[in-house]
């Protein structure tokens, strides 16, 4: 039973869905908009917000702390200098998923994760 367990299990260990949220953070960033299933996209939306959240105060600590999950330097400048401050009066609420559907394969639901406009 799952009583009190949060977050989904995504068919994966711990080590490895640790490393696919960052991996798709890191993609987020960098593109503002990835495709992906919409469960992922579900689990990835907290962690994500978090990063951007720690994105618009620029100290060091708050670099140290993304530095964690984030590996890339260029993705790292990017929400430090770009992404965090466009959101910086936002309180929260970064992303939008967009479902697309069942994917032909496998009938997985898909989804769009991105960044919304402009911290509109």
């Amino acid at each position: 039973m799952r009583h009190r367990k949060k977050g989904r299990q995504l068919s994966r260990t711990a080590s490895h869905r640790t490393a696919t949220l960052r991996n798709m953070a890191t993609s987020l960033i960098q593109h503002e908009r990835i495709r992906t299933t919409e469960a992922k996209a579900r689990e990835l939306r907290p962690f994500v917000e978090k990063l951007i959240t720690l994105g618009g105060t620029d100290d060091v600590h708050s670099r140290r702390r993304v530095r964690r999950h984030i590996a890339d330097r260029a993705v790292l400048h990017k929400l430090f200098d770009e992404v965090g401050p466009r959101f910086r009066e936002r309180p929260g609420g970064y992303t939008r998923i967009v479902k697309l559907g069942a994917r032909k394969g496998d009938g997985a639901e898909m989804a769009i994760i991105e960044l919304t406009e402009m911290g509109n």
